[in-house]
């Protein structure tokens, strides 16, 4: 493991970070009161939010499990990869592919930390610290361990939406996905407004969370679209993390907030 040498930066106890607050929500143990308090604020608008988080887990375990096992991707890049839980990147795609390269990407002082305690055995696997927002600069740290000639398996999975000016969001996934490679796989989610009776829940859930360091936005489905210009959706296609290729029966019950967190693996030609 490799880790990118880090600015003074210290955590900040008194306000949220996304990252805990995502560890928090899972029932991690890397997160201050602060970001548990902020958990029970968002139960309070949408108490199925700890199902819907698990859902994403298990939706980039499956992509992931594609990419590695069914199409042959031998390196990765995990874009705010956040704090580590039970079966991240590395371990799911170098257990089907045990050379395979994974490289995380992340600006949280805590997730760095954590990231050289968790993968200071693994020499495959290397954390970068740079600011997807700015992909020119964070792809030149994160390709020291990537080789563009062949094809990179892309994560941004819970990091789009929070890019909250449309137009900013859009170009900076266009641009990530315009660096890599042909043959390449970008794996996407993105908190969606699916309209209807739903549109309540998501405008409450955004209002909840504006001007913290939570703030996102739920934008419709064909602004999440736009973001693919060039892409191949794989089937079948972007649609709700649930319906993404389920493994086996469902066994908890489907409720509004299923449908409004949305994902895609698509292929660049």
């Amino acid at each position: 493991m490799s880790l990118a040498p880090l600015p003074a930066r210290e955590p900040d106890a008194g306000r949220p970070s996304q990252a805990r607050f995502t560890d928090a929500l899972l029932g991690g143990r890397d997160n201050y009161a602060v970001d548990r308090a902020w958990v029970e604020r968002v139960l309070e608008v949408a108490p199925q939010a700890r199902e819907v988080a698990r859902e994403h887990r298990a939706f980039a375990g499956r992509a992931l499990r594609l990419l590695a096992a069914g199409r042959g991707v031998e390196q990765f890049l995990d874009l705010g990869s956040g704090l580590p839980h039970r079966d991240n990147t590395h371990q799911v795609v170098q257990r089907y592919r045990p050379g395979a390269r994974v490289v995380y990407l992340d600006n949280d002082p805590v997730v760095l930390a954590h990231g050289r305690a968790l993968l200071e055995e693994n020499d495959s696997t290397h954390v970068v610290d740079a600011d997807l927002t700015r992909p020119d600069e964070a792809l030149t740290a994160a390709t020291k361990h990537l080789d563009l000639d062949e094809p990179v398996g892309l994560l941004m999975c819970g990091v789009v939406h929070h890019i909250t000016d449309t137009a900013t969001a859009t170009r900076v996934v266009r641009e990530w996905t315009a660096a890599l490679p042909a043959g390449s796989y970008l794996v996407l989610t993105h908190h969606c407004d699916p309209g209807g009776a739903h549109s309540g829940l998501v405008r409450t859930y955004d209002e909840r969370l504006r001007g913290t360091e939570l703030a996102g936005v739920h934008r419709a489905l064909p602004e999440v679209e736009a973001m693919l210009a060039g892409l191949e959706p794989v089937p079948p296609g972007l649609v709700p993390l649930h319906a993404w290729w389920p493994d086996g029966p469902r066994l908890d019950p489907l409720t509004p907030l299923h449908d409004t967190v949305i994902g895609v693996v698509a292929h660049k030609p």
